[in-house]
């Protein structure tokens, strides 16, 4: 090796060699640098500057021009693993492209989100793909294996999973514990990320902000006894933004930053996403847990090794031999093409009783109408639109322009103060063409300040005012741009759309004096006006009250269009970046009262009304689903979203999306929002024992299926299930074929059905396919808390094929041979609190701060309770240690109500100073135990001896 050739530049040798090569000649100060998600350059390395972090959740986002696809719960729609992989390869060559033009954009790209959409009211619901693990696993192999590539030494890019771990609400999501007892966390939450991990492409997981079972994912134990042991690949732990800072700041989780960024380094997180491009305090942070013996070089070692790993892989040191380097694919027919293609393969249709598909031929007259009728919506994670489709273009394209009328359904309205009317003054400056919806240009979302402000006048504007729900209103100038509020506070048309981390084309009308104020949502301010013009004064009592001069009612404007037309095709739904969203959940599946009237006031002027919910997550609409002749449901689509749509609707493709969540029927079928026991609370398809709107699963076609020859065979550890799916229709179509099992007779609680397999394939008219699937016998398995293992139980499973979790066709049944299940071994083991079968207004929390769980009430006044079931006490116990803290009372009672002792605890110290309680006891035999808890007692274990 020559001296200006170091080993970490020779290819020819192992990578863990060469990774090491360069960690050693690398000084503390700068591999405690690398640390940070900014890393910066060694110069005399010849090594650059590195980032963590690039989004790509559904294409390149936040810097730019870029191929935007269906948000990632409409690639989730498609059922399509295969489409999903070719999207991934799309995004991963976009980035490398832009990278190619722009050092900027980074290559350690953070997707996919595969957080389970448990909770439909959940604020991110668009960043994930299912609230099945099965489905969202498999999309997740997808995706990441397109944004890996298939190269066997160098990566397209490297995927970071998002969120570990149990991630669901968004509202105080920095502070709050999802409760996660074991089969939960090792059935449904662990499962979502392990299979993409075992895949092969994933370099790595981002912790999510909120706590489980009382300790920050940051802190997670979970990183290193769960994920770390799926592969041998090193993987990098990112820190989600400022969430390093969140143990002290908002959890006061440490007295000091030095104690919470020790203790994550130790946990596993090797890059530190803090304090924006500054890295100067998370070095100081790091130094100073150094100097206080918090942290070895070796933890940092580590850290650094990891990072390397990623950027080894990633071509960096080796720019002659990356297949990758030289990738010019950005914006091409091919990825064009496929932006469309999946915006259709993401379309469900919910019902239909006949009138789609329409007949171009026929020339109908179509009015398209509502507020997301001639709008293409992006979210947080988008990148800026280059071509752009809204249902409307798309519409006419199709139909023809001279058959297609529109009317967007808003109210239009006046502002009227003491002076006058508002107006907003029409000047050269605020007219021009429609820009990007969504664009994340910094310049856009702050709000323009080179505009004319508002003034009254007396004649006034005309504003076009759009109710979002729950009260959150935007208004519209009629040169197409939004009311916004700049740095300066004035107010003035100059967004294009509502966007921007903080929203602030957003506003709220406020009942007061006899009119309203206008309290703008961004700032928490009410308008005012002044000689400056319209601005937000931070006092309600500075406020202007207006009155709402209505000159013309939405629904007006609908029937009339819905009356001269043939068919109404109704677009409702949300904006990515209101009501519903990232740090912010929705208060109800209900769509908005607005929107509502809306499609009512089509109906009732022409019958033939379709209504098509373009949102990021499920409604609840029975009375739509009810009375319409026909409703669809997609995400965003992107890019091509109207062009797509067209297409459904005209028939020239039969819709084959799917849903990807349960459809509610109503706000009662949720648990609380925070309730993360998807099996104590009976949540999603899985355990929901009531009747949904739309099942997990369920989109309709314009073909028809049959299914038939079911045959299911155990070949060793593997049960091959097969059965054949015919086209019986004159029409080529896809069919979702789905495949899902269940324990006949189990002897715990399981799944009503879960999903086994599932297979997307198009068929021509009579075409006939015969299906397989492989299913190990090990995903039969559920967690045993009686033995702390993954347990196949003995007995019958059925196998259902068919078009949805309630749609089955076909049913085989399956018996699995193996020892029964025995009693749980009170007396050779300690009985960990959190290992119960049922509970009752408890929740988890940290047995330490490093690892382990307790159980303490969830409410310190209101008694708590847990069951275990068949414990087996032998011959006999006569004596209980209880490991415990806090203060209050811990009663153990039998199944049949027998008193076995009580308690009282009055252990000193703080939660995590155990003390152990003996009381005597005397049972024995296989008996169900109760265990009672009251105050702010904390239990960890229980121990019974003879």
């Amino acid at each position: 090796m020559t001296a200006d050739r170091p080993p970490f530049r020779d290819s020819q040798l192992p990578l863990a060699k060469r990774v090491d090569d360069l960690l050693g000649r690398l000084t503390p100060a700068e591999r405690i640098a690398m640390l940070h998600q900014f890393a910066p350059a060694v110069d005399r390395l010849g090594v650059a500057a590195f980032r963590t972090g690039q989004e790509a959740l559904h294409g390149v986002a936040w810097m730019g021009p870029a191929t935007v696809f269906p948000q990632a719960v409409g690639l989730g729609a498609t059922w399509n693993d295969d489409l999903v992989r070719r999207v991934g390869e799309a995004v991963g060559n976009e980035a490398r492209a832009m990278r190619a033009r722009d050092d900027r954009v980074g290559l350690n790209v953070w997707a996919p989100t595969v957080n389970l959409l448990r909770n439909p009211l959940w604020g991110r619901g668009e960043e994930g793909y299912s609230e099945d693990p099965a489905l969202t696993s498999a999309i997740a192999v997808a995706y990441t294996r397109g944004l890996r590539g298939d190269h066997p030494t160098y990566w397209r890019t490297a995927p970071v999973l998002k969120h570990w771990l149990a991630h669901n609400n968004e509202t105080d999501r920095d502070t709050t514990s999802a409760s996660v007892r074991p089969r939960v966390l090792h059935e449904y939450d662990l499962r979502a990320f392990r299979r993409a991990v075992e895949a092969g492409a994933v370099a790595g997981v981002m912790p999510a902000y909120n706590l489980v079972n009382g300790r920050p994912n940051h802190l997670s134990p979970h990183l290193r006894d769960h994920l770390r042991t799926w592969t041998d690949r090193e993987l990098l732990v990112c820190s989600d933004a400022g969430a390093p800072s969140n143990l002290v700041d908002s959890q006061h989780y440490f007295a000091t930053h030095e104690e919470a960024t020790a203790a994550a380094l130790r946990a596993g997180v090797d890059s530190f996403t803090d304090h924006g491009t500054d890295s100067t305090t998370t070095v100081a942070r790091l130094g100073g847990a150094l100097d206080r013996g918090l942290i070895h070089e070796t933890d940092i070692d580590t850290a650094v090794r990891r990072q390397l790993h990623v950027r080894f892989s990633l071509g960096e040191f080796d720019p002659d031999l990356d297949p990758y380097a030289t990738t010019t694919a950005f914006d091409t027919d091919e990825h064009r093409a496929l932006a469309q293609e999946t915006a259709e393969q993401a379309v469900v249709l919910l019902t239909n009783d006949g009138i789609l598909p329409l007949d171009p031929a026929a020339r109908p007259r179509v009015a398209v109408v509502g507020p997301l009728a001639d709008v293409c919506k992006l979210d947080w994670y988008s990148g800026t639109l280059i071509h752009r489709s809204t249902p409307l273009d798309g519409l006419r394209e199709r139909f023809g322009a001279e058959n297609v009328t529109h009317a967007e359904g808003t109210d239009r309205v006046r502002l009227r103060c003491a002076a006058g009317y508002l107006r907003v003054p029409h000047s050269e400056a605020t007219t021009g063409t429609r820009g990007a919806e969504g664009s994340l240009d910094p310049a856009l979302l702050a709000g323009r300040t080179d505009l004319p402000p508002l003034h009254p006048d007396a004649h006034g504007t005309e504003l076009a005012l759009t109710d979002w729900g729950d009260g959150v209103l935007t208004l519209r100038a009629p040169d197409g741009r939004h009311l916004s509020v700049a740095a300066d506070g004035l107010v003035r048309a100059s967004a294009d759309q509502p966007g921007g981390w903080v929203v602030q084309e957003t506003f709220r009308l406020q009942p007061h004096a006899g009119g309203h104020l206008l309290k703008h949502l961004g700032t928490g301010g009410y308008v005012s006006v002044t000689a400056d013009g319209a601005k937000v004064a931070a006092r309600a009592d500075q406020a202007e009250v207006f009155t709402v001069v209505t000159t013309e009612r939405g629904e007006d404007a609908v029937a009339r269009a819905a009356a001269g037309a043939d068919v109404v095709i109704v677009v409702a739904g949300n904006d990515p970046h209101i009501n519903g969203r990232e740090t912010e959940d929705r208060t109800t599946l209900a769509l908005p009262a607005a929107q509502d009237r809306i499609w009512r006031a089509a109906h009732a002027a022409n019958p033939r009304t379709v209504l098509v919910l373009v949102s990021s997550y499920p409604y609840a609409v029975p009375d739509a689903a009810a009375e319409l002749p026909a409703l669809l449901w997609t995400a965003h689509g992107g890019q091509a979203a109207g062009t797509a749509l067209a297409r459904v609707l005209a028939g020239d493709v039969s819709p084959a999306g799917r849903l990807p969540q349960t459809w509610y029927a109503t706000d009662d079928d949720l648990p609380g929002l925070l309730d993360y026991d998807i099996i104590g609370s009976r949540q999603t398809y899985l355990y929901f024992d009531g009747t949904p709107l739309f099942p997990f699963g369920h989109g309709l076609s314009y073909a028809s299926f049959t299914y038939g020859d079911p045959s299911a065979e155990r070949d060793d550890d593997t049960i091959r299930v097969a059965f054949t799916v015919t086209n019986t229709a004159p029409v080529p179509a896809d069919e979702v074929a789905q495949l899902y099992v269940r324990a006949v007779a189990p002897s715990v609680p399981r799944p009503l059905r879960e999903l086994a397999g599932h297979r997307r394939v198009h068929l021509a008219p009579g075409e006939a396919r015969r299906l397989e699937f492989d299913v190990p016998v090990t995903a039969l398995g559920f967690w045993d808390v009686a033995h702390g293992r993954w347990t196949v139980e003995p007995g019958a499973y059925a196998f259902l094929a068919g078009a949805s979790s309630a749609d089955i066709r076909l049913t085989t049944t399956v018996t699995v041979d193996g020892p029964p299940r025995t009693p749980r071994p009170v007396l050779d083991r300690p009985l960990a609190a959190a290992d119960y079968d049922e509970e009752h207004l408890t929740e988890l929390a940290d047995r330490t701060k490093v690892r382990g769980d307790c159980v303490t009430p969830a409410v310190p006044d209101r008694p708590a309770g847990m069951l275990f079931r068949d414990c087996d006490f032998a011959t006999g116990a006569s004596a209980a240690a209880l490991e415990v803290s806090g203060a209050g009372t811990v009663t153990l009672t039998l199944g049949d109500g027998t008193a076995l002792a009580s308690v009282d605890v009055a252990a000193p110290g703080g939660p995590y100073d155990y003390t152990t309680l003996t009381t005597p006891v005397d049972v024995r035999g296989v008996r169900d135990l109760r265990v009672a808890l009251t105050g702010t007692v904390r239990l960890a274990s229980l121990a019974f001896t003879r």
